[in-house]
């Protein structure tokens, strides 16, 4: 592992310990202006983070959910402190930390570390993708029909592209409402075929968009482009990817 990843492992899971305590006794969300939640689990952990990032990267700005930009823009790191916040609020243990670097807008690292687990994935624009340092490649399914999809809140997708949404599911075989950075790494993992993202910022996606491509799959807004602020992604394994592209975009 190198030295960015390194730190920026080292930086996950001193957050971790931050927000794993926070989620053992408890806490309680106040709202954001886009009725978003927050805790003070999310600040403190994004500060620890950008804290370990700063110390060993003085040259790096960052761009935090919680915090916003600091810094220079050319090279930063993207941080997410607690990914699932809802359940993190519920005591439900599926949450993350992601983290990026981008550089001349380019996502060129990225990290996904699960507190609860332990489970770290990583990837390395180029050098492929792991889970706890074993190699993760996308699934060979070809067709939709046997495909998996998994989704974010129905509610969420209700509000728009939900004709396209129910013609993905009348097309694939299986749907599960795993949401946030599960509907990405389960991608990624081979576990499924496709993941649909709505309502997700820059910070929910720059690591996961790496990760499920280095892993041999496709990541893409919903209309196939490469944005990261289109407020909606799919990822697949590439093989069912123009398929599920065209019935969301029937018109």
């Amino acid at each position: 592992m190198d030295r960015v990843l390194t730190v920026m492992a080292e930086a996950a899971r001193a957050a971790g310990e931050v927000a794993l305590a926070h989620f053992r006794r408890g806490v309680e969300p106040t709202m954001k202006p886009d009725r978003s939640p927050v805790t003070v689990a999310d600040r403190e952990a994004e500060e620890a983070i950008v804290r370990i990032l700063r110390r060993a990267f003085p040259e790096y700005g960052s761009l935090g959910e919680e915090s916003g930009a600091r810094g220079p823009t050319a090279r930063r790191f993207i941080v997410d402190p607690i990914d699932g916040t809802r359940n993190f609020v519920r005591r439900i243990p599926f949450w993350a930390t992601l983290i990026a670097l981008e550089q001349e807008g380019e996502v060129t690292a990225g990290l996904v570390y699960q507190p609860v687990s332990g489970d770290l994935h990583l990837a390395r624009r180029g050098q492929g993708a792991t889970l706890n340092g074993r190699p993760i490649r996308v699934s060979g399914i070809g067709e939709l029909g046997q495909g998996t999809l998994v989704h974010p809140t129905l509610t969420l997708l209700r509000a728009g592209g939900w004709d396209g949404f129910v013609r993905l599911v009348d097309a694939t075989e299986r749907q599960r409402g795993f949401g946030d950075y599960l509907c990405y790494t389960m991608v990624a993992e081979g576990k499924v075929e496709l993941g649909i993202g709505v309502n997700v910022k820059v910070w929910d996606l720059a690591p996961l968009k790496l990760l499920v491509e280095e892993a041999g799959g496709r990541f893409t807004d919903l209309d196939g482009g490469s944005s990261l602020t289109s407020g909606a992604a799919l990822a697949s394994n590439g093989l069912v990817h123009d398929e599920a592209l065209a019935l969301l975009n029937v018109r």
